[in-house]
């Protein structure tokens, strides 16, 4: 089981990005793999408002292709998204009292790690660092580990 991030898709969707061809190669085959792969909502809100920012990319998309591209990706076999369960603010409130130094923009982070360990889920795909902040994600560089999966 794995989630996917969101500058992983970002820079898959983001032909002008040095970082394309490996994020676009990983997220093909991952597609094509049929094992649990997750997205959770807050990630493909990130990935439209990134998408269609002209700050981000040269050319923003619309937000009705960003959303095309994500309804793709779910409709891939084993593609997902992962929804909070009850036990979601208990999680949350264990996982601030161990990493009590989180503020500010690592919310976003915040919630994607108690989601994933909410579900059981350790490993994540992105090329975002802070992730490593949290000692119970794994965290999988698709740069770093061109040949996909684990």
């Amino acid at each position: 089981m794995l989630v996917l991030d969101t500058k992983v898709l970002v820079y898959a969707a983001n032909k002008d990005s040095a970082s394309h061809l490996p994020c676009n190669e990983w997220l093909s085959e991952t597609r094509r793999d049929p094992s649990p792969t997750f997205l959770t909502w807050s990630v493909c809100y990130e990935f439209i408002g990134a998408t269609t920012h002209p700050r981000a990319l040269q050319t923003p998309w619309r937000p009705q292709d960003a959303h095309r591209f994500l309804s793709e990706l779910l409709e891939s076999p084993g593609f997902e998204l992962l929804v909070q369960t009850r036990r979601h603010s208990a999680l949350l409130s264990q996982t601030l009292s161990e990493l009590p130094s989180l503020r500010g923009n690592m919310m976003h982070d915040l919630h994607t790690a108690v989601l994933m360990r909410e579900q059981g889920i350790s490993r994540i795909c992105t090329r975002d660092r802070d992730l490593l902040k949290f000692p119970f994600l794994t965290v999988i560089d698709p740069l770093q580990q061109p040949t996909g999966r684990l």
